[in-house]
């Protein structure tokens, strides 16, 4: 018996197949504020929606005007898009004539340094976001940080740990159990990423303002010399001119265990980079620049498409809080906004979703080397840009394996996975799930890349069109219904309290700007013997 199919047998046993059902998950969902040209918004956070930096639910990524949206998770998938969907339309009330950009790829952009930064008042915390975000841009340029995702947060209950941890008769404490399987998870992850880059990428094309001034490999379609694309991709925001630096090639990050895993991101943090030294910390002014000249300035530097996470304390960094206390949750970060659907993501993505990263928990995951560290990178580039050319390979072991053929092999270990979801949950929507994915590897027409390209086409419009079409269109659907009545109270309620939250913030801090900064990197000292 396998190691995958044992392990899932102890979940779907009769004692136990209810207790899969309590799977969390939840989202954080970027969309950029754009004026009803469709252009960049450069109005500020709106006061009606909060504080971005105490709101549990709405906040600013990169830009004053890249909104994200944050439920908290659940086990319950339909209780998560009800979430989001009030976001949407509670935020829709107070943003006047503007819409929601539902692509992931950004609107007509102007000049890079027209694109404000997020904003977050005065206190300590708040001005290392902004000086990060300030950083980023002058690291990476503004406009690539205007590409929008969607985050999928994602746990399996202590109940289901304790069954794992029993059927592997690991006697070892919980937490260690949970966090070794967790980066078992990630390094599957990391292997068979391409299939969900494939079946959900919805980022094939770009408008021309984006790659102004860059070198790229795009081609016009047709006439239109607007619109830029490649034929067969499916994500151009996981390729080279997304979430990609050339400064972070040279970093390798180790996912074999959590010691390896932050001493390399912890090294990136704490070693000097020769580019960013030339930047300098401080300008001419003494006006902070950058938050340090390191390879990262904090963690949440490191673009990676999958993060293992724990929920940090007040002023706590991500590394110690994972180091302290394990891994309590993993962070999907591959993710395109679908603009076909209102919030950017639905049930059936969900369901999938979570039978996929179930597969890569389960099955056995061996240790990552260099080179499969290089194949992983090699088989995202050309999932990117030639995810849905026929006859397509990929980089696996010694030598290639067709995408279909490997495709094929991972369907047919997710179907016994659903079958076990639906078996605890009840129903058949997760087979379901599994299936309509799989009809789009026979019909590559079907994927959301395909789709867009393909109305862009029929309709003889232009990317930025047809992207603006849907923007409306979502923007109808969230104001066409009321929100409930007590929903509202409590959003108004939230931003109440989250400008109180910060006012209380900023008047409690002691420490100036730059103690409160050594003291926070200070706390990358840790030592890293058991």
């Amino acid at each position: 018996m396998s190691l995958l199919t044992s392990r899932l047998s102890a979940l779907n046993s009769t004692a136990n197949r209810s207790l899969l059902s309590g799977i969390q998950r939840g989202i954080e969902k970027e969309s950029l504020r754009v004026t009803p040209k469709g252009q960049l918004a450069n109005t500020p956070h709106p006061k009606a929606l909060g504080s971005t930096l105490t709101h549990p639910s709405i906040t600013t990524d990169f830009s004053e005007s890249l909104l994200e949206f944050i439920t908290a998770p659940s086990s319950s998938i339909d209780e998560v898009l009800s979430s989001l969907d009030n976001i949407h339309r509670f935020t829709y009330r107070h943003i006047g004539d503007e819409l929601l950009w539902v692509n992931s790829m950004p609107c007509m952009l102007g000049r890079d340094a027209d694109i404000p930064l997020g904003q977050y008042g005065s206190s300590n915390i708040g001005q290392m976001k902004t000086i990060y975000r300030r950083g980023l841009g002058n690291r990476y340029g503004r406009l690539m940080q205007t590409i929008a995702g969607i985050h999928y947060n994602w746990s399996l209950p202590d109940a289901c740990w304790k069954v794992l941890q029993q059927s592997d008769n690991d006697s070892g404490s919980l937490q260690d159990f949970k966090t070794e399987r967790y980066f078992d998870l990630i390094r599957n992850f990391r292997r068979h990423f391409w299939l969900l880059l494939y079946l959900f990428g919805a980022a094939p094309a770009v408008c021309r303002s984006f790659v102004k001034d860059r070198a790229h490999r795009l081609q016009p379609m047709g006439e239109d010399d607007h619109s830029l694309h490649l034929p067969h991709a499916t994500s151009l925001r996981m390729g080279d001119l997304g979430y990609q630096s050339k400064a972070q090639e040279s970093l390798i990050v180790c996912y074999n265990n959590l010691p390896r895993y932050i001493e390399n991101l912890r090294g990136a943090l704490t070693t000097p980079y020769p580019a960013y030294e030339a930047v300098g910390v401080k300008g001419p002014s003494g006006k902070y620049q950058q938050l340090n000249p390191h390879l990262l300035q904090i963690e949440n530097e490191f673009y990676s498409t999958i993060r293992p996470k724990r929920v940090t304390e007040g002023g706590e960094t991500a590394l110690e809080a994972l180091w302290q206390r394990g891994v309590e949750y993993i962070e999907v970060r591959c993710v395109d906004l679908n603009p076909y659907m209102p919030v950017g993501i639905d049930a059936e993505q969900m369901r999938f979703l979570d039978v996929f990263l179930m597969y890569c928990l389960l099955e056995k995951s061996p240790q990552t080397d260099n080179r499969e560290y290089g194949q992983i990178l090699n088989n995202q580039r050309k999932i990117v840009e030639r995810g849905r050319e026929p006859g397509l390979s990929l980089s696996r072991g010694d030598g290639e394996t067709s995408l279909q053929e490997w495709a094929s092999e991972l369907f047919s270990q997710l179907q016994p996975i659903a079958q076990a979801l639906d078996t605890s949950h009840g129903g058949s929507a997760h087979c379901e799930a599994v299936s309509a994915m799989e009809q789009r590897l026979q019909q590559p027409e079907l994927t959301p890349a395909a789709q867009l390209l393909e109305e862009v086409r029929s309709n003889d419009s232009t990317y930025f069109q047809t992207a603006m079409h849907h923007a409306k269109q979502h923007r109808e659907f969230f104001l066409d219904s009321k929100l409930d009545p007590a929903v509202e109270e409590q959003f108004i309620s939230l931003a109440a309290h989250s400008l109180e939250d910060q006012k209380a913030i900023e008047a409690a801090d002691t420490l100036s700007f730059d103690d409160f900064l050594s003291a926070y990197y200070q706390q990358y000292q840790f030592s890293l013997e058991s």
